[in-house]
């Protein structure tokens, strides 16, 4: 549920609000929000440029109701505003739902009247800047380094991205995979950094078992949505059920770093342009499934590389100095790997790793489930509706 409110309505006017909140979000009283930052109301409009974080909210003032949302999209919001209803989900609708835009704030009155509408844009919160790589480096390593993760358990693959962040945060180390090689290398990685690690198999049954139900949760039965959720989804589950109610997974490396096998052919011009628009797009892309998942389950997710410091510095890093040609071969992430290199060692650092649905094999489990009906992958999942 995360946030669900919703008005009885007489005579066109609410005079009722219905309203309650689940981890990981909170009530601050008639403030609900899911945010890690304080929500302060006296920014109004300008909620989106002074929250340095990923947030939704849903406030109840006493001409209006506030709803607001980073320029990233994070945390999903929807709303009704002839019902007067609001969720972090589509599926608590009966009727049809408004999806509250990145970087949008709304003021709808009691009487369902629209009464203001802004939207505040991704390069007002994140602008171009001039500075030296050396400078932007440092403040992302300086952000990295500060981040508090609290009591939480690290989503753990091997890969540069997690790997940096295991040798930074004295946290527990949790992995999941149906792939005895993924299993093997995790484990390697995991010795290599002097880390113990949990890891939980799965297997063909459980992603069958589990299809259902992440297709609830993310609202969509789109293939490669739902590849990424499950392994994600068992993370998050096995975390739960380890005790842990925060996890901290590597999620925006790619975007700004340049880890999409797809970059590599790009001239710098268009690779400039490709990264950009991937972390204007990471909430609609990536962030909202992420959070539909860990409110299904009640759990929270941290993002260290989704700092709003990380991702200033970040975009600002020349395209090539993100994916470079080194030794022949084409090196992605390659700013990235070089900060690693302080930190761990360099055969995990420069590890070529593969994208997370098909390192854990849940995109062949998927294949030869759908195979077993006869049916293409995507024909498979729409069973599920």
């Amino acid at each position: 549920m995360s946030i669900y409110a919703f008005a009885d309505i007489d005579d066109g006017r609410a005079v009722k609000i219905n309203a309650s909140v689940r981890f990981p979000s909170r009530q601050d009283g008639n403030i609900f929000f899911d945010s890690s930052h304080p929500i302060n109301l006296k920014f109004g409009d300008e909620l989106p440029v002074k929250v340095e974080g990923l947030y939704s909210v849903v406030a109840f003032r006493p001409s209006h109701i506030l709803l607001s949302r980073d320029v990233l999209g994070g945390k999903s919001l929807y709303y009704n505003p002839f019902t007067l209803t609001f969720s972090s989900f589509k599926s608590y609708f009966s009727e049809q739902a408004v999806e509250l835009m990145p970087g949008e704030t709304v003021k709808i009155g009691y009487d369902s009247r629209i009464i203001s509408r802004s939207i505040h844009n991704f390069e007002e919160v994140f602008p171009e800047e001039t500075r030296d790589i050396e400078e932007l480096v440092d403040t992302i390593r300086k952000a990295l380094s500060s981040f508090d993760p609290g009591f939480s358990c690290l989503a753990f693959s091997g890969g540069v991205d997690s790997s940096l962040l295991a040798s930074l945060y004295d946290i527990p180390l949790i992995s999941v995979t149906a792939s005895k090689q993924e299993e093997e290398w995790v484990k390697n990685a995991a010795r290599m950094l002097d880390r113990d690690i949990e890891i939980l198999k799965f297997k063909e049954r459980d992603v069958r078992e589990a299809i259902p139900r992440v297709i609830s949760a993310i609202e969509t039965e789109d293939k490669l949505q739902v590849s990424i959720a499950i392994p994600e989804y068992f993370t998050l589950k096995f975390a739960k059920e380890l005790g842990y109610r925060n996890v901290v997974f590597g999620q925006g490396a790619d975007e700004l770093f340049g880890g999409y096998k797809r970059y590599e052919a790009m001239d710098k011009r268009e690779l400039e342009y490709e990264l950009q628009k991937d972390i204007m797009n990471i909430g609609r892309d990536n962030l909202v499934r992420d959070s539909k998942l860990a409110y299904s389950l009640e759990m929270n997710i941290m993002t260290p590389y989704l700092q709003w410091d990380v991702i200033r510095a970040g975009i600002n890093i020349p395209a090539d100095s993100k994916i470079r040609k080194a030794n022949g071969s084409i090196v992605r992430k390659f700013i990235l790997r070089e900060l690693a290199l302080e930190y761990i060692p360099k055969e995990i650092a420069y590890r070529d790793k593969k994208a997370f649905q098909y390192s854990t094999r849940t995109s062949s489990i998927l294949m030869k489930l759908a195979r077993k009906e006869e049916m293409m992958v995507q024909e498979y999942l729409e069973k599920f509706k």
